[in-house]
């Protein structure tokens, strides 16, 4: 079956960097666009960045565009998600995703059918 496992979330202070890694097994990774959603406490999850299945095509929501770089590496079978210049307001566990459909790169998140655990980002001010 589909899994995927993030990891590299953590405690940073505002202006500081992490980097997220999404582990995925159970789907042929290369013909899949792949997605990074967020949910922050009492609000509804929301998409973040995706990236198409061989990097041509990348999508970022304008809240972290310019501080948020996402990639992949199909032989390792993983995605990325840098952040930089980290704000409290980024604050929320951040889940990869995968969409139901291979050959696509949806951008909202009822089109994705396989969600990862989540991974816990807290940035203090």
């Amino acid at each position: 079956q589909v899994q995927l496992v993030e990891s590299g979330g953590g405690l940073v202070q505002a202006g500081g960097s992490l980097r997220l890694s999404c582990a995925a097994s159970g789907l042929t990774f290369s013909i899949y666009g792949m997605g990074w959603f967020r949910q922050a406490p009492g609000k509804e999850r929301e998409f973040v960045a995706a990236i198409s299945r061989s990097a041509g095509s990348i999508y970022y929501a304008d809240s972290v565009k310019g501080r948020f770089v996402i990639s992949r590496d199909n032989a390792e079978t993983k995605m990325f998600l840098q952040m930089n210049s980290l704000k409290p307001e980024d604050t929320a566990v951040y889940y990869c995703a995968a969409p139901q459909y291979a050959h696509t790169t949806p951008l909202s998140l009822r089109d994705y059918k396989y969600w990862g655990q989540g991974t816990q980002v807290t940035v203090t001010s």
